[in-house]
């Protein structure tokens, strides 16, 4: 869903190897081993590999040709613009090798950490504007209390901290898909960071989205690959969903021993969109604790980061965190950890109302004709059972209830006292007396 107009500066390719900001050993390296796990002959097939243009591309090959370690094949590929070839030389080889047995990394070249610090600056998520209207498109698919919105939309446009709270089963998970699915434009990710000679690969198939009007045929990649600097990937913002899984070591960057190489971490991988802990205190870790993982970077907008060899580093911390709890927060946090959560919504139960609103609409996309008198029956009969205390989640479990049962009996969808009460003894659990 796209509802923002907004668009965001692209990187800029870079015009030459000196303004890269590399290491020149490093570029060079990664050059000779993309070469040599892909075997490439050719600039311009090169030139995609390692997500440069052209011409700097063709400068690294000849900075590699002066040290020997790539010769040109003397020959032009008729079938390819009649290009040049290039191989690595015996030296080459053995560079190469040598080079993948400090690190297996090959392939698109890394952005320095400093440049994708502007680029976070260019695409932040607080510079989104939400309006009322942008987040109402995002949720119409939900019924939702008349002042949600109003509590909501200037927590999101604020890209800080939120707690959602309240009973189990009213739309905590939906509504943080609906902020994500508010936001709309698109951010570039870059494939791979680089620090103190180190490689972070932060783009993830798994996390990232890229852009369908990016997805390049690969016979047009080289005319399209001069919009913006190829390193990067043009994709919706972010969202990472976390759950009762969720550890601190999952904060942290993961090494690679084989490769010698490290991966984001969930922040990180999160950056210029969205961060969402959902069930906060179902973790191992007390909410106390992961909520102080967090006060640096929810307070400083930044993150400290640590490399095998112990030295630490900042990377910008730029994430819509949203945490998500069945728990009263005076509950699981101390009065210093509910300051730095910048804004606390309550999400309750639906008033009957907008129940009924709920059980009609779902009805009536589960093809499910309704029936007065057991909706009579249901509010009159079985609700006071539960001192009339209503839950979004309760709709779609009775109705689904009736479904599964009309279809083991080969009878028509419908519903009926007696049918509402088959569901209702399946959504709760009798407290029964313990036999000993």
């Amino acid at each position: 869903m796209n509802v923002q107009t907004s668009s965001v500066m692209a990187p800029p390719a870079p015009r030459s190897i000196e303004g890269m900001l590399l290491p020149l050993a490093m570029m060079r390296d990664i050059l000779i081993k993309t070469m040599f796990r892909m075997n490439l002959d050719l600039v311009s097939k090169i030139s995609r590999a390692i997500c440069l243009p052209i011409p700097v591309t063709q400068e690294l090959v000849d900075m590699a040709r002066g040290q020997l370690l790539l010769e040109a094949t003397g020959t032009l590929n008729a079938n390819s613009g009649n290009e040049m070839g290039y191989q690595l030389t015996d030296a080459g080889r053995a560079r190469a090798l040598d080079a993948l047995g400090q690190s297996e990394y090959y392939g698109a070249m890394p952005v320095p950490l400093d440049i994708y610090r502007q680029q976070i600056q260019r695409q932040s998520i607080r510079n989104i504007q939400l309006t009322r209207d942008q987040l109402e498109t995002a949720m119409g698919h939900l019924i939702l209390p008349e002042d949600l919105l109003g509590n909501l939309g200037p927590a999101v446009s604020a890209g800080r901290s939120i707690l959602m709270y309240g009973p189990p089963g009213n739309g905590k998970s939906s509504i943080s898909n609906g902020i994500r699915d508010a936001l709309g434009d698109k951010i570039y990710v870059p494939r791979a960071i680089e620090y103190s000679g180190q490689v972070i690969t932060v783009y993830d198939p798994i996390v990232h989205s890229a852009a369908e009007d990016d997805v390049d045929d690969p016979n047009s990649l080289r005319r399209t690959s001069g919009r913006f600097d190829t390193r990067y990937v043009r994709c919706e913002r972010p969202t990472v969903i976390t759950g009762g899984e969720l550890s601190l070591s999952m904060l942290d960057l993961v090494y690679n021993p084989t490769a010698r190489t490290y991966q984001a971490p969930l922040q990180l991988k999160s950056t210029g969109g969205i961060f969402i802990v959902d069930d906060l205190g179902r973790q191992q870790e007390p909410p106390q604790t992961l909520v102080n993982r967090w006060i640096v970077p929810l307070e400083e907008n930044k993150d400290i980061l640590a490399l095998q060899s112990g030295e630490k580093f900042e990377v910008p911390f730029d994430t819509l965190v949203v945490f998500s709890t069945n728990f009263h927060p005076n509950a699981i946090f101390d009065k210093a950890a509910l300051r730095r959560i910048f804004y606390k919504i309550k999400i309750d139960g639906p008033n009957q109302e907008d129940y009924l609103k709920i059980f009609a609409m779902v009805a009536r996309k589960r093809k499910m004709p309704l029936d007065e008198d057991t909706l009579v029956h249901l509010l009159n009969v079985r609700y006071p059972e539960i001192d009339n205390v209503y839950a979004n989640y309760q709709p779609i479990f009775l109705i689904d209830q009736m479904i599964s049962i009309c279809e083991f009996e080969g009878i028509p969808y419908q519903m009926s006292p007696d049918l509402i009460d088959r569901a209702w003894a399946n959504m709760f659990v009798k407290e029964e007396e313990i036999i000993h």
